[in-house]
């Protein structure tokens, strides 16, 4: 999610904490649209405060990470420095809860005096700026110059007077009143949710879900329930006391950052908890800014994965691509051939009653012995009844050899597609650059990608399978990659270990180590989870899992990596909900 004007907040009150009375000492700029604050705080010690205008992320939070800088400061960066340097935080303010901070900033001129500056960001999306001005909020410089020619809204240039932009008729919700919060929320007909956030600056979808999460409301009804049921004043002052209990909280600083998150990934964060997910599934944290540098560090960790995973996806597309042409024109041609035994029977009949047939006779009138029928068989006239034969048992051969060679190629064809389709699942899996790695050196081997430089060395691999624990305690493993579910099947697993694999589609394979225990019902659920959830059925409510003791697994012998045969399992249909499991970091 973006920032909101709540979270601001929580991050103001942080910095006000942390940063009032400290000076700047040193002052870069890693990126075009960030900057990197150093300061020196009032109890001798030293903070970091990254301030990023970036159009798809804008953030700002305290950080220890440092940053590599150009060796050319930008220009923006070295009128800060002449300006700043030594500068002492007085203040930081947020106006409103606006998607806005000041950093007030005191400092001497050449001349000695006491000047007044702020250093203003605006986390506004694609929006997002870095603006410095003087003391009567005249522009000095920005880090994004904003013409006439791209907003018609406000001008952000030297010499222009700052101003908060308003752009949409909101209400600031830090001077809520029911009066004025009744009439909002009875004046439309949209969901209760959608018309908070949409009447009130700096909430968030999250938060307006939040709010009739706390006031037992679904946020999805819509706000004619507070004027036409006979209940709706009663809901709309509950809604009111729990909103302005909200704001009063903001008010004092009372914050509570949570991120929650689903499956193992981060899917929400807010600076209050979010009632609407499972206790479980939150993370609290004692710092807004340690919670935003976890939470997009871990949301960044996934974008770059799929980043570099581009081009072997667009690989592995185009061969699945291709290959599923082959087969449907392969399939077509087979179903083609389904004419040979009609030819077959004719040859035979021909034979059997061609002896009485009329020279130049154009069809034979014969009792089809297999079906008990009489059938029609066509003929050319200028041929006896044994060439006719001979002619239909030609046609037969021919398509009995191309039938024979066609189910060779689909069942080659569908192979490879399997194997495709596999390597896909384990790209939507992949969490680190060494599990891509793994996958790029099977498609080498494959032969989808060829190796640079001809070097056929043996490479190392450092990814390991995932490892969960289930709710009884049993260690689970789970494939990232067909390698490795060739590795957790026939070397890691001994034979009284459980194997569990989705049915029919791909995915990983998924061992419980049983160390000579009897499994319990909830570990079977458990590992049937997993393989539901890592595999292509994902996104499905119920996938049905096949599991069987691994002695009972079979590999054929030259097919294809995580390719396996069984004939004796049990099966289960089972949800993709692993949100309850442990993973452990080996």
């Amino acid at each position: 999610m973006a920032f909101d004007g709540i979270t601001i907040a929580a991050v103001t009150k942080e910095l006000k904490a942390s940063l009032i009375g400290g000076r700047i000492y040193k002052i870069a700029q890693p990126e075009a649209d960030e900057l990197l604050l150093t300061i020196k705080t009032t109890d001798g010690g030293q903070k970091r405060l990254l301030l990023s205008a970036n159009a798809s992320l804008p953030l700002i939070y305290l950080t220890q990470a440092n940053k590599v800088s150009p060796m050319t400061a930008p220009g923006f960066c070295m009128l800060l420095r002449k300006h700043l340097q030594n500068g002492r935080i007085v203040d930081i303010t947020q106006p409103g809860l606006e998607r806005i901070i000041h950093l007030h900033i005191e400092h001497l001129n050449e001349m000695g005096d006491l000047c007044h500056k702020q250093l203003i960001i605006e986390l506004m999306g694609k929006h997002s700026n870095l603006i410095f001005t003087d003391d009567k909020d005249v522009i000095i410089d920005s880090i994004k110059h904003i013409s006439g020619m791209v907003s018609s809204v406000r001008e952000v240039l030297p010499g222009r007077t700052y101003f908060v932009p308003v752009t949409q008729d909101k209400k600031d919700p830090l001077a809520l009143d029911f009066q004025s919060f009744q009439s909002t929320m009875t004046a439309g007909n949209m969901p209760i949710y959608k018309a908070i956030y949409g009447s009130y600056t700096g909430i968030s979808p999250v938060i307006a879900q939040e709010l009739c999460c706390l006031a037992n409301l679904d946020g999805d009804l819509s706000t004619a329930v507070f004027s036409e049921s006979s209940t709706g004043p009663d809901l709309l002052k509950k809604l009111y006391d729990v909103f302005s209990g909200m704001m009063e909280q903001v008010k004092l600083g009372d914050f509570s950052p949570v991120i929650a998150y689903e499956n193992h990934t981060p899917a929400e964060y807010a600076a209050f908890p979010l009632s609407g997910y499972p206790q479980d599934r939150l993370k609290p944290f004692s710092s807004i800014s340690a919670l935003l540098e976890q939470y997009y560090a871990e949301k960044n960790t996934v974008t770059r994965i799929r980043q570099k995973s581009a081009d072997l996806r667009r690989i592995v597309q185009t061969a699945l691509e291709r290959n599923i042409k082959k087969y449907d024109l392969q399939l077509k041609q087979k179903e083609d051939t389904g004419k040979k035994e009609k030819y077959r029977v004719y040859g035979e009949l021909l034979n059997t009653y061609g002896y009485g047939l009329a020279p130049g006779a154009k069809s034979l009138d014969a009792l089809n012995y297999y079906t008990n029928e009489t059938i029609t068989i066509p003929l050319d006239p200028l041929l006896s009844a044994s060439e006719n034969a001979k002619k239909y048992f030609d046609k037969y051969n021919k398509l009995k050899r191309t039938y024979e060679a066609l189910s060779a190629l689909t069942q080659q064809v569908k192979e490879e597609i399997d194997h495709l389709e596999s390597i896909q699942a384990a790209l939507d899996i992949a969490l680190l650059e060494e599990d891509l790695a793994q996958i790029k050196e099977e498609m080498i081997v494959s032969g989808y990608i060829h190796r640079r430089g001809g070097n056929a060395k043996k490479v190392k691999f450092t990814s390991k399978p995932f490892h969960y624990v289930s709710s009884d305690g049993f260690h689970i493993y789970v494939g990232k990659n067909n390698y490795q579910n060739d590795e957790l099947t026939f070397k890691f697993a001994t034979g009284g270990d459980w194997w569990f694999h989705a049915k029919g589609i791909p995915g990983s394979h998924v061992i419980v180590k049983t160390e000579g225990h009897e499994l319990p019902d909830s570990t079977f659920e458990d590992a049937a989870r997993l393989a539901a959830f890592y595999s292509k059925g994902r996104g499905q409510d119920k996938v049905e899992i096949d599991y069987l003791e691994k002695k009972n697994v079979k590999k054929p012998t030259g097919s294809k990596p995580g390719f396996v045969v069984y004939y004796t399992n049990y099966s289960m249909m089972i949800d993709t909900d692993i949100s309850h499991l442990c993973r452990v970091d080996d």
